[in-house]
């Protein structure tokens, strides 16, 4: 009954929304796009031209051929660019500023009206040009329900790789922390994604993977934004995290660990995980370990803006919080640099929610002021980031059989990495939610 009166509320919101398929052009049109120049996902060429059909890429470059009756559309002094990636979002989580208003949301709010939420942070992240997310933390199926949602055609926003719940241990960043004990009646377990054992560990892992998970996350580490942890403590032995990656690989999924402190991400390095989030405080043997087995980083620089942004308004936080957030503010952008000189693999991801959905593109900028170049840059938002996702067949780059997600921004983007904050054409999978170049 609960899933019902979410689909319901889910065709309702998209009625008012977002714009109906039926206004939209359909996957199977064919398009010929034109700019000045592409970014392919690997380099720069000139001119860009881009076939489209059936959804998919056909042909690319000055020698494609054009296929009869294609309606062509020329973006002009713009750059056409694969359909950009976030490795790192919560979409069904709200940006809320006031902490204690955000908590009571998160008490009083119905499932239905979180649902609703979320439809509008899917459609601001996919017009913000970001045709692919991995979603990272939600409850009560959430992410599920949106990421079917989206699938269907019932609300537009990206293609999400989701976890259901991210796993950690009791009392730790993965878990409800500074309530009472008994105010939600029950201690929460591996249900909710909260082990103790390798047992357990194995346990979440089946059970994400059941109700839908296509990603598993898991926090080794405390975090800045919950309250009964040190933001660098390690929170799961060994033998969790090796049960919880093992798992998670056995049924083809890949892993992601919230780690801050090093001897978190260590451990989560040696069991293989696939990818480290935030890394504020990693020493050099955990970066060389990664550069070893080839594990991303992912460093959410845009987490850390939007947390900078609230302490120089004089944001009220909590003081623990506070405590921690500029303790990670102060490393991180120094690990980053690190990282970026040992060649370490980087994934473009943001922390959304932790900052107002649709500002992703910001990161791009934060990478590059931090000494990435813009190429680098540009990569760690698609072909790398598909890598990362295991979806380097389907997305990534501009090349003949892939998905046509494919957005453009004005100008070069590799004279000014923030041109890549003005996306004015999206296109997912042949059909075109964006195009604001037709409407001048």
């Amino acid at each position: 009954m609960k899933s019902l009166a979410t689909t319901i509320l889910f065709l309702f919101v998209a009625s008012l929304a977002a714009p109906s398929r039926a206004q939209q052009p359909t996957p199977g049109s064919t398009y010929v796009l034109k700019a000045a120049r592409m970014f392919d996902g690997k380099a720069l060429t000139k001119p860009g031209l881009v076939v489209v059909s059936a959804g998919k890429i056909v042909g690319v470059g000055a020698d494609a051929a054009i296929p009869a009756g294609a309606q062509v559309i020329d973006l002009g002094d713009a750059t056409l660019l694969p359909g950009f990636i976030d490795a790192h979002t919560h979409l069904t989580m709200m940006y809320r500023e006031d902490y204690t208003q955000a908590m009571l949301d998160g008490l009083q709010q119905t499932i239905p009206e979180k649902a609703i939420d979320a439809t509008q942070n899917a459609r601001v992240t996919l017009m913000a040009g970001f045709t692919t997310v991995r979603d990272v933390g939600s409850e009560d199926f959430l992410d599920v329900g949106l990421r079917n949602a989206i699938d269907k055609g019932v609300v537009p926003g990206p293609r999400m790789l989701v976890c259901v719940h991210a796993i950690g241990a009791t009392g730790g960043h993965c878990d409800e922390t500074g309530f009472r004990s008994g105010v939600f009646g029950k201690e929460t377990g591996p249900e909710e994604g909260v082990i103790n054992g390798a047992d357990q560990a194995r346990y979440a892992v089946r059970l994400a993977h059941k109700y839908g998970a296509t990603i598993i996350k898991t926090c080794a580490t405390g975090g800045v934004l919950s309250l009964a942890d040190a933001v660098d403590t390690p929170q799961l032995t060994q033998a969790e995290l090796d049960a919880l990656v093992d798992e998670a690989h056995a049924l083809k999924l890949k892993t992601a660990a919230h780690a801050h402190g090093a001897e978190g991400a260590k451990r989560a390095i040696r069991a293989g995980i696939d990818s480290i989030e935030h890394g504020s405080f990693l020493d050099d043997e955990a970066l060389d370990m990664m550069k070893q087995r080839g594990t991303y980083y992912v460093p959410t620089l845009m987490a850390v803006q939007g947390l900078s942004e609230q302490i120089a308004r004089g944001i009220p936080i909590p003081p623990p919080i506070k405590v921690k957030a500029e303790d990670a503010i102060a490393h991180v952008h120094q690990t980053f640099q690190k990282a970026l000189a040992k060649n370490i693999k980087i994934g473009l991801g943001t922390d959304a929610a932790v900052y107002p959905h649709g500002r992703n593109a910001e990161e791009f900028h934060q990478m590059v002021d931090l000494g990435m170049k813009p190429l680098d840059a540009l990569r760690a938002g698609t072909s790398s980031d598909a890598d990362l996702l295991g979806l380097s067949a389907k997305i990534g780059t501009l090349e003949a059989n892939k998905l046509a997600d494919v957005v453009a921004v004005p100008g070069d983007p590799l004279e000014n990495i923030r041109q890549t904050e003005h996306v004015f054409f999206v296109m997912k999978e042949g059909v075109i939610y964006k195009n604001d170049r037709a409407a001048k």
